[in-house]
């Protein structure tokens, strides 16, 4: 007979009874993930439907003998409960099994294992796949094999949770303790993967294994996790920047994986979960190839878009599969460059969140700007098609390790990239100084470029947006607190679909310099007023209109070993105080640039149209006025106020 599901004492009192209330847990092995998806999956693989086929075929391999790069052993084991076969099951336990003999060899030998290396960063997949197999094949295992298995277990979360009191065969293993108590950080989510998935694996099987499941639910996410992310995470993303940022889809996965073993859904939890799925999306350039290249991007420096982002917003649809934004996230994946899984350890995430049945929406449902306010991204396109133009701004909190010296930064994509984080043309991806940035750069009397603050949290003075235009003004000077820059701001004005008016306010000290720089991919032309570039067959224009005494300069990337290529604009200023104005524009997007007054523009248009921008030299307090040739006059007050912008169009 079925053992009823059962709660843990203490934690019962904490979350309920299941369903709505809270998590409840299965008696019975297995526990993780299956019961609530068993039917489903079967159903699939009856089916024969592709992600299936693909999954069965490199599973048959890898069971065969194949060295399948990156397979996880539970994918066998996920095949075998869903088969019955149990020769599935046969050959995940006995590749656990030589993982725990070889730690255990270590172990005795005087050495830590694997699974502590590098602070503990891959525990998440050891002890989680050694905790699915051991719940999804527990009956072929033989009570030497569970007894080892849990022992090891037991001992790498305890580690993880205690670093002071580590301890392996006996022996003191104190490690430092990293991000144990940062849920921003992606070390974070491998930690609550050992965790939970012990927890639920092996809940009175071995009594000290109960406390795990209150530590990953109580302490940990309800008591950590839940309130940085609703205080810091406004508008969903990570503060690790796209690159690192990824690792949030183990996230998306335990919150799945945790509502389908207990009831309980973590994910709406926080609105960040959800905000996430909307700013993926708009992290994502038309060509629907790449990202937005935003902090380290040690795995891949060009951002191109990969299995893992495939995986980020699968999951995040299945999470919230009746979300009006989930049709047009299953649309963006058909329609990337990643239409289904190209690395076989990952067919897996494609047949558990195929998503087949949301209906597929068109994107230019979608609003053409977005602003998450807790990692300080705004992005905005001209439109859903693959050829738009699209930019990103940053101005928000420096806080991780794995966040750029970036508070400020412009870049542009049309087609390419028109002006970049050289991150891209790096090749260790960890380019994090201001000389890589479409940044002002502030450099000391003695010639060294001043730093941006770790810690510090530019601040956003103004978001507005109306029909074809967007305002945005940002405060960076709390990036340079208590260097020679005393004020560092900056107002973007995005006339669609191809022309930005870009102010920038400088106050430092009377010895220092301010640098307007702009990073390139390809060689830049200097010009007796800014510069062009030419790149994925457009060029970008860069006009000075306001700004005296610059000296202007081109510097090659390449000439450092770090880059392959790329290259940045330089505009030089004298300290004090300073005041730039630039217009950039796309091609023939404008015919004339002349200044208006000391601190505003007139443009025309290449279609003949016109707009008249200004700025206040002290505050944000500008005006624009646009006289399109098909429809009515805009005029707008560039006005402090931060506006909430439309998620879906017009």
């Amino acid at each position: 007979m079925k053992a009823l599901p059962v709660l843990v004492l203490g934690f019962a009192a904490a979350c309920g009874s299941g369903g709505d209330g809270g998590p409840v847990l299965e008696g019975d092995h297995p526990r993780i993930y299956i019961s609530a998806n068993k039917d489903r999956l079967t159903a699939a693989l009856t089916a024969q439907t592709p992600a299936a086929k693909k999954l069965l075929d490199i599973t048959d391999r890898w069971v065969g003998g194949e060295n399948v790069y990156g397979y996880d052993s539970w994918n066998a084991a996920l095949v075998g409960q869903l088969t019955g076969d149990p020769k599935y099951c046969t050959a995940a336990i006995a590749d656990v099994d030589g993982r725990v003999t070889a730690a255990n060899d270590a172990i005795s030998g005087g050495s830590p294992p694997d699974v502590a290396h590098d602070d503990y960063l891959d525990i998440g997949e050891e002890i989680g796949n050694l905790s699915i197999v051991y719940d999804w094949c527990n009956t072929q295992m033989t009570a030497g094999q569970q007894k080892a298995w849990l022992a090891y277990g037991q001992q790498a979360v305890f580690n993880i949770w205690n670093p002071d009191q580590a301890t392996w065969g006996g022996q003191a293993a104190p490690w430092a303790g990293w991000a144990i108590h940062d849920p921003l950080d992606n070390y974070y989510y491998s930690f609550l993967r050992a965790t939970m998935l012990f927890g639920l694996a092996a809940h009175d099987d071995l009594p000290a294994a109960n406390q795990w499941i209150a530590q990953f639910h109580d302490t940990k996410v309800m008591g950590e996790l839940i309130p940085l992310f609703d205080s810091e995470l406004a508008g969903g993303g990570s503060l690790e920047g796209t690159g690192y940022g990824v690792s949030m889809k183990s996230l998306w996965e335990l919150y799945d994986w945790w509502k389908a073993s207990t009831g309980e859904d973590l994910a709406t939890k926080t609105p960040q979960t959800r905000a996430s799925l909307v700013d993926f999306m708009h992290t994502v350039v038309p060509t629907l190839d790449r990202i937005a290249a935003i902090g380290d991007q040690s795995r891949d420096s060009t951002a191109s878009f990969f299995d893992y982002h495939r995986q980020y917003l699968a999951e995040l649809v299945s999470n919230f599969p009746d979300d009006p934004q989930a049709p047009r996230a299953v649309q963006l994946l058909a329609s990337s460059s990643v239409p289904e899984m190209t690395q076989p350890f990952m067919y897996v995430y494609d047949f558990l969140y195929d998503n087949s049945d949301v209906t597929p929406a068109p994107l230019d449902g979608l609003g053409t700007a977005y602003y998450a306010p807790g990692t300080g991204q705004l992005f905005a396109r001209s439109g859903w098609d693959t050829h738009a133009t699209w930019l990103n701004v940053t101005a928000g909190a420096y806080s991780e390790s794995h966040a750029h010296q970036d508070q400020g930064a412009l870049t542009i994509y049309k087609d390419g990239w028109l002006a970049f984080d050289a991150v891209v043309d790096s090749h260790s991806g960890l380019t994090q100084d201001t000389t890589s940035h479409g940044v002002v750069r502030i450099v000391d009397k003695d010639g060294t470029t001043v730093g941006q603050k770790v810690g510090s949290t530019s601040t956003v003075a103004a978001l507005h947006a109306g029909p074809g235009w967007l305002h945005f003004a940002a405060d960076i000077s709390p990036a340079y607190e208590g260097t020679t820059a005393t004020r560092v701001q900056r107002e973007v004005v995005y006339l669609q679909p191809d022309c930005l008016v870009v102010y920038d306010r400088v106050t430092t000290g009377s010895d220092a310099k301010a640098i307007w720089q702009l990073a390139m991919p390809n060689a830049v032309t200097v010009t007796a007023t800014g510069a062009t570039m030419d790149a994925a067959g457009h060029t970008l224009h860069i006009q000075r209109v306001v700004g005296d005494d610059v000296t202007a300069s081109v510097h090659s990337f390449a000439d450092d070993s770090d880059f392959s290529g790329g290259f940045r604009y330089d505009e030089q200023l004298a300290g004090g105080e300073r005041h730039l104005l630039h217009v950039i524009w796309v091609d023939g997007a404008v015919g004339t640039v002349v200044a208006q007054g000391a601190t505003g523009a007139a443009i025309t248009f290449g279609d003949g149209s016109t707009a008249a921008v200004t700025f206040d030299p002290d505050n944000v307090n500008g005006t624009l006025s646009i006289k399109p040739l098909d429809r009515a006059n805009i005029d707008a007050a560039l006005k402090p106020g931060v506006d909430t912008l439309p998620e879906t169009a017009p």
